[in-house]
């Protein structure tokens, strides 16, 4: 209770006082651009993946822009330890999609490499997904994804320097006739899903569907 009277929990944007379970007030919230896409229907990021490889369907919650308030909350959980931030977005996910058809069997996330998850002390995405998988009762399968090579981190790229970089990723397990949800950050070029899309898919029984917490596009 003292720390929380001495160190208020702020809105992101503002820095108005706001309930320590929230991430941003009301009017910053009203401000943040949600993509309402219905998850079974067409829309520009699952168009935007056909070109890349077969895709059942896509959803992303935000539009990353760059002076927007949507990449400040994307990079307050990458970079600053907010680790937090992954569950708040998880439940407005859970606001904005649920499955009427097409429910997938498993949440998988991008991977990051050992070293880089040794220097960041945890992976973004995995509270996020833990999240959605209690939500909707789907299982996460953590580790089912492997990261092979080690790449610095894409928010100190431009995007003509992130088309060119080359992805190396795994499966751990061989799994058949699955409906798989790949969860990332931010969809920007597609390399990522690209490639671990290829390797889930090399069991021809699979499916894939993707969710990004913000669409680069």
């Amino acid at each position: 209770m003292l720390l929380d009277l001495l160190f208020p929990n702020r809105c992101l944007h503002c820095n108005q006082i706001i309930s320590k379970d929230e991430l941003v007030c009301e009017i910053c919230f009203s401000h943040i651009n949600f993509l309402h896409y219905n998850f079974s229907e067409e829309n520009e990021l699952k168009n935007r993946c056909k070109l890349l490889f077969p895709i059942e369907n896509a959803f992303a919650l935000m539009q990353f822009e760059e002076e927007a308030l949507s990449r400040k909350i994307i990079h307050q959980l990458k970079y600053r330890s907010q680790e937090k931030v992954g569950e708040i977005l998880a439940n407005w996910t859970t606001e904005r999609l649920q499955f009427e058809t097409d429910k997938p069997d498993v949440l998988v996330t991008v991977p990051l490499h050992p070293k880089k998850l040794k220097k960041r002390g945890y992976n973004q995405l995995h509270l996020f997904a833990d999240t959605l998988s209690k939500n909707w009762s789907i299982p996460h399968y953590k580790e089912f994804l492997k990261r092979n090579t080690y790449q610095k981190a894409q928010a100190t790229k431009d995007k003509s320097h992130r088309l060119e970089t080359q992805y190396n990723f795994s499966t751990t397990e061989n799994i058949d006739g699955k409906h798989f949800l790949l969860i990332d950050d931010v969809f920007t070029t597609g390399n990522t899903m690209s490639a671990i899309a290829w390797e889930i898919l090399k069991n021809k029984n699979n499916k894939i569907s993707i969710l990004v917490m913000a669409y680069d596009g």
